[in-house]
């Protein structure tokens, strides 16, 4: 037990001096560093000029009340999940009710009992660290997993059970960099690696900006999935735009040999979990996925869509489709009709 609290930082706030040197002694014995506060002031200046482990309130304050003080803690960035326990000798019924409206944590009857204390206290802590470590991880795994990926994960960890799968209408992103694979001959693995991470992490802002979302890396580019009722404008805006920045890129690095290529296409898709029971993938399959990445296999340095994206814009003149034409695309039977799109001028 004590050595979750050793060397943690503890508020005291009691009017009562007597008090504070009580809780002070009991915490002090266990390795913790103290710090007073008389009034409610003192204790919200304290807590924004120090980092605070977690406090001990008494109701009855001279300028506000313990309620109001755990209320202002609360609203601090800093202590949205610092253990807060309130010290009183009010009857315990009235003031659990106060406490938890308050946003406490817990409530201790005076006189204090050292052992009492220091065993809610380490508790508190203990899973205050352990709220930290998760919310760690969680934003961690959003570095790794797409949104998408994330909320299933979610859902599984509450329900115990996947959701089925589902069709739905999607416009689908490939992009592929090519020339990557052969500036690894001349460059040093990491000098390509962090020009190519640079150039991928840009493309997942830009994704990101237009309301679409990466569902994995594939090659040295995307697959990123754009749903809803503008999802097809907004899947060629965000084309556009990670082709101007890779040109960009490209040039300011020396890496005029590298050739961008995106393919588009929307239509229906089948959504759900891929795999085996110890490791899954929630992703899009089915035929407009497959169309979209042989597009970008047939484009450089271009954005090559299908007539079904076209189609789907036709009415805005924000987007050229130049160079109409028939295309032999591996896997399909027949030739399929293809644009190249351009911003309009």
């Amino acid at each position: 037990m004590d050595e979750i609290l050793n060397g943690k930082k503890v508020l005291v706030v009691d009017d009562t001096q007597v008090a504070r040197m009580v809780a002070a002694d009991i915490l002090t014995a266990a390795g913790m560093e103290i710090l007073q506060a008389e009034t409610g002031a003192e204790a919200l200046k304290c807590a924004a000029e120090n980092p605070v482990d977690a406090f001990l309130l008494d109701i009855k304050l001279p300028d506000m009340n313990g309620i109001e003080l755990c209320r202002s803690l609360r609203a601090m960035p800093a202590y949205p999940g610092a253990p807060i326990i309130f010290v009183t000798a009010l009857d315990q019924r009235e003031v659990l009710q106060w406490a938890v409206d308050a946003g406490a944590d817990d409530f201790i009857q005076k006189p204090l009992h050292a052992m009492v204390l220091r065993r809610r206290l380490a508790n508190l802590l203990q899973k205050a660290a352990y709220l930290r470590q998760v919310e760690s991880m969680g934003l961690s795994l959003r570095r790794y997993v797409s949104p998408r990926t994330g909320e299933i994960a979610r859902i599984y960890a509450t329900y115990g059970k996947l959701p089925a799968p589902r069709r739905q209408e999607a416009c689908i992103l490939f992009s592929d960099a090519r020339g990557f694979t052969e500036r690894s001959q001349e460059l040093e693995p990491e000098a390509l690696f962090e020009m190519l991470s640079g150039d991928l992490a840009a493309q997942i802002e830009i994704v990101n900006r237009h309301d679409g979302y990466v569902d994995k890396f594939s090659g040295d580019g995307v697959m990123a999935v754009f749903d809803g009722k503008d999802m097809t404008a907004n899947c060629c805006r965000c084309a556009l735009d990670i082709l101007d920045h890779t040109k960009e890129y490209a040039a300011q690095k020396g890496l005029a040999d590298i050739q961008l290529g995106i393919g588009i296409h929307r239509g229906p898709a089948v959504v759900g979990n891929l795999g085996s029971k110890d490791y899954l993938d929630y992703t899009l399959i089915g035929t407009t996925v497959n169309l979209a990445a042989r597009l970008c296999g047939i484009a450089s340095q271009s954005i090559v869509v299908s007539q079904a994206v076209r189609d789907a814009v036709d009415n805005t003149r924000e987007f050229v489709f130049a160079a109409q034409r028939l295309a032999p695309i591996r896997g399909f039977p027949n030739k399929i009709t293809v644009y190249d799109l351009q911003r309009h001028a």
